[in-house]
């Protein structure tokens, strides 16, 4: 990859943070699960309730119907409540409610697959990873990084390879937020866009 590419990148995003609220590593590991389909703007506000209600040992015990209640607005609600309770009964058993550094074990939690493990092992263990949703698919599409792919995992090895391994965890939260606030998936900001020369949508639409 090009030193221009991620001069752009810091260009548009200076300060590099999971924008997930929490202050426990528990509370990461559910926000992320509760952000499929759904913004983390609103998983901030559901959270910011459902953590000052329950801690990690209350969550294990709750019931489905209570946790349905306050994370409703984030979708999915049903499977997530179910996810939510599973998740905290088997961190309590397994390690006394401590979310371990470990990919396996993370990916073995139910509603818990490999992007969600790449976010809680990059934000809580500084682990080289790069989550892949779909911002990054979107970014990496329209850059030509890759060709017509929709594949996470496809992208996510691609990605591996082109950038240095250092620069993982900085690189990968750039393009989500990239395609978050400036190539979005509708009305993107492409006609004061640093990356003109990349782009394949640009270029059609010219």
């Amino acid at each position: 990859m090009k030193n221009d590419f991620y001069e752009i990148l810091d260009h548009y995003i200076p300060n590099v943070k999971c924008e997930l609220n929490y202050t426990k590593d528990y509370e990461l590991l559910i926000a992320t699960v509760l952000s499929a389909q759904c913004t983390d703007k609103r998983v901030n506000i559901v959270t910011r309730d459902l953590f000052s209600k329950y801690d990690i040992n209350a969550l294990a015990h709750a019931t489905n119907k209570e946790i349905e209640n306050i994370i409703r607005p984030c979708g999915s609600y049903t499977k997530k409540a179910l996810y939510i309770i599973k998740i905290s009964n088997r961190l309590v058993k397994d390690y006394n409610g401590i979310v371990p550094n470990d990919r396996n074990y993370l990916e073995s939690l139910p509603g818990v697959g490999r992007k969600t493990a790449n976010v809680v092992l990059k934000n809580l263990f500084n682990e080289p990873c790069i989550p892949v949703d779909t911002h990054v698919i979107r970014v990496c599409n329209r850059l030509r990084i890759v060709k017509n792919e929709t594949n996470p995992l496809k992208i996510e090895k691609v990605l591996m390879k082109i950038i240095p391994k250092e620069k993982w965890n900085r690189v990968s939260e750039q393009i989500l937020l990239f395609g978050r606030y400036y190539c979005k998936s509708l009305n993107p900001e492409c006609k004061s866009c640093l990356f003109q020369s990349n782009c394949k949508r640009y270029k059609q639409n010219k």
